[in-house]
């Protein structure tokens, strides 16, 4: 809205940070001795629960800002009008930034993919004279005497500017160099500097301006849904050897709301429900996610939210108009930030079994919109309340996936916009929240920027605000996402940082706790009313052995609502970790409304070594009716025999998920550590080795870690060695 799955082993390493006493002090390795090249693919990241991890199961934490400009007609980031690309990336890397969030539209994509790129504008480069001149009397004119400013973006001659793809693999290289890594964002169908207004991804007649926004600027032609899968699923794919680009931030803001008619949701509109309607938000991005987790599994994939969501605790569903000014208690519609509301993955969540999901809200300030919840005295609690828990926060605070606040900021006013920066700065440092800056960019009508009007210098207040929400270290290094490249002139990389034992301002993530007396508020309250004669219902899981019935510990199982008549709501998945079995589960989390039946099912999802994932899913149900709110659910495990053969299973858990993936990649990438003979307790076993070769090339690579994770992720269904064996 602006203007213009992890091993034992990877958690005993993420567990480094708990050290208790006094950390050794960081000292980054001197440039000379810093390994002077990257050698790609040991930087991909995969999720677990809320948190980031990389290859050696150690936490990161993504802080950056964005730079726009792709998604406009120069088709290039601005500002390199006024400086050089390396200037103003080396001058990113040094202040601690280790990430940017690039914006791009469809139509450049669909240029590129489509071999015939379209050029820039707006960009001063040259290299003249383009190689020594040796005069009449031997006097040598050296190379870019009389213009030496973004050479890189110059053919030979010294003159002719590239076209935009060569340049765009210009600034990727350099972001390599200075230790930065790249988030892409689908920021509108067309090429417009105002694009990001368009509710949707792809032309629909019906959406306000469609033939302005999501017609190309330079082509002419609808931008179509498939054109916004294909093209991003192309560039997923040329960058798929290249770990400079990370994550792929799907779409930009999805919007649109309800109106007052009685004409029912307008397909114009972003939703976020269960149906394969196009302008259904979630089955859109679950479709786009899988076609680039195809092309490559290892990329992290941001979902952003929509703008509105009907108050189904109310009655109320996506058909039901909405109320023009409402008094308070009368509203059916819950607002938010366009991209910010994602209420509803904890119904209909996006891909929930794959391993590269990152929720990616945006969230804005008083001075771009009076939302309701700033016509208080604001603080952090009151946020919580009235917006950011249920909106967006509680993914991170109940596990189901991590966050990256893909847009936050604005101007330093000195007053409520700048405390709402700070409050929400704050709070993602407390919880561990990866985010973006709105922008490095100062042109930016309804925030400004981090830099000056030339592009020269840094805002010095709006950036020490910033500041403190970048990774680093207690000494104040910053930490880049790179295992080789240190991040800037000063700053670390993630393998050094690790390797040194040194503390940062990681933290695991806080628990919110919901204040026992609330201020009134002019939102709703959110959640259901509960019928005080219905107690919420419990279940007493037992998980035993199949022979002995003795009860098993440290299996993992996900309790879900599969029908709910009689007008019940349905939140959300509960999760739980069994200590000791049996273990009573309270199911009081599904915020159940006037029950009076309701069916649930007991799925595991991971045992531990020895033992086999069961065949059948769910793997057991209960029901609870009015009256019988208490349910003893026995299920039971066989033993997994280490030297059977179970094609995949890597760990030898008797499961096959990213576990196994990342067991396989990390025995390859580090066989003294984690090979059959590897020094950690954790390493590969013979017969884990044995699973591990699924490709049928008689030997463990890291393809066969690729293939693990696709077939995990279910886009294959059959390994090759299985097919060979015919």
């Amino acid at each position: 809205m602006k203007k213009f799955k992890l091993t034992a082993a990877a958690l005993a390493a993420a567990g480094v940070l708990a050290v208790t006493g006094t950390a050794p002090s960081f000292v980054p390795a001197p440039a000379s001795t810093a390994k002077a090249a990257d050698d790609c693919n040991d930087d991909w990241l995969h999720a677990v629960g809320s948190g980031l991890y990389d290859k050696d199961g150690h936490q990161v934490w993504l802080t950056g800002a964005n730079w726009f400009g792709l998604n406009c007609t120069e088709n290039i980031p601005h500002g390199l009008y006024s400086r050089d690309v390396d200037d103003l990336l080396q001058s990113v890397a040094d202040h601690g930034i280790n990430i940017i969030r690039f914006p791009i539209s469809t139509e450049l994509l669909l240029s590129w993919m489509n071999d015939a790129p379209l050029p820039v504008s707006s960009v001063q480069a040259s290299y003249n004279p383009p190689k020594d001149v040796v005069g009449e009397d031997g006097t040598v004119t050296p190379a870019g005497k009389y213009g030496n400013i973004n050479k890189d973006f110059v053919l030979e001659d010294g003159k002719t500017v590239k076209n935009s793809m060569e340049i765009f693999d210009v600034i990727m290289a350099k972001c390599k160099k200075y230790g930065i890594k790249a988030l892409i964002d689908v920021h509108s169908p067309a090429s417009h500097n105002s694009g990001h207004n368009y509710t949707l991804w792809y032309y629909d007649e019906n959406a306000e301006d469609c033939d302005n926004m999501a017609v190309g600027h330079f082509s002419g032609k609808e931008i179509t849904w498939d054109d916004w899968k294909d093209s991003i699923t192309w560039l997923a794919e040329k960058y798929a050897n290249d770990d400079t680009i990370l994550a792929y931030d799907l779409k930009n803001e999805p919007h649109g709301k309800r109106g007052y008619d009685d004409a029912g949701f307008p397909v114009s509109s972003a939703k976020w429900d269960n149906s394969t309607d196009k302008n259904n938000w979630k089955y859109s991005a679950e479709e786009c996610a899988k076609s680039i987790l195809k092309v490559n599994p290892n990329a992290l994939i941001l979902v952003e939210g929509i703008e509105q969501t009907p108050m189904f605790n109310k009655g109320y569903d996506w058909d039901t108009p909405d109320k023009y000014d409402p008094k308070p208690g009368e509203e059916r519609w819950n607002p938010g930030w366009w991209g910010g509301n994602l209420r509803e993955v904890a119904k209909y969540p996006v891909l929930p079994k794959s391993s590269q999901i990152v929720y990616s809200p945006h969230d804005y300030g008083p001075s771009v919109h009076p939302q309701s919840w700033f016509k208080k005295e604001f603080n952090e609690q009151t946020l919580l309340d009235d917006y950011w828990y249920d909106t967006w926060a509680y993914i991170n605070d109940k596990d189901i996936a991590p966050l990256l606040i893909g847009e936050w900021g604005g101007f330093m006013d000195g007053d409520k916009n700048q405390k709402w920066m700070e409050l929400l700065r704050d709070y993602m440092i407390k919880n561990h929240i990866n985010h973006t800056f709105w922008c490095l960019n100062p042109n930016s009508g309804d925030t400004g920027g981090l830099l000056d009007s030339m592009f020269q210098n840094w805002d010095e207040d709006k950036y020490g605000l910033f500041e403190k929400s970048l990774w680093q270290t207690d000494g104040g290094t910053y930490i880049g996402l790179d295992h080789q490249k240190n991040l800037g002139q000063n700053g670390t990389n993630v393998a050094s940082f690790y390797a040194s034992g040194a503390k940062s301002n990681i933290n695991g993530g806080k628990t919110y706790t919901p204040k026992d007396d609330p201020q009134p508020s002019t939102q709703p309250d959110t959640q259901p009313v509960t019928d005080p004669d219905v107690a919420d219902p419990k279940a007493t899981i037992s998980i035993v052995d199949s022979v002995t019935g003795k009860s098993i510990s440290g299996v993992k199982y996900k309790i879900s609502c599969m029908s709910n008549s009689g007008g019940g709501a349905y939140y959300g998945d509960v999760t739980a970790m069994s200590g000791t079995s049996p273990k009573n589960v309270d199911l009081s989390e599904f915020n159940f409304s006037d029950i009076k039946d309701a069916l649930f099912s007991v799925d595991i999802v991971a045992v531990p070594t020895n033992y086999r994932m069961p065949d059948n899913f769910p793997n057991a149900r209960f029901s609870f009716k009015k009256g019988n709110e208490n349910n003893e659910v026995v299920i039971k495990l066989d033993k997994y025999a280490m030297g059977d053969i179970l094609k995949g299973d890597a760990n030898c858990d008797g499961s096959i998920d990213m576990a196994d993936a990342v067991m396989v990649m990390q025995a390859c990438l580090n066989p003294l550590k984690y090979g059959t003979e590897g020094t950690s307790e954790d390493h590969i076993t013979s017969d884990g080795e044995v699973n591990a070769d699924v490709d049928g090339n008689n030997g463990v690579t890291p393809n066969d870690a690729l293939i693990i994770q696709k077939y995990s992720l279910k886009l294959i269904t059959v390994f090759p060695c299985e097919k060979a064996d015919g």
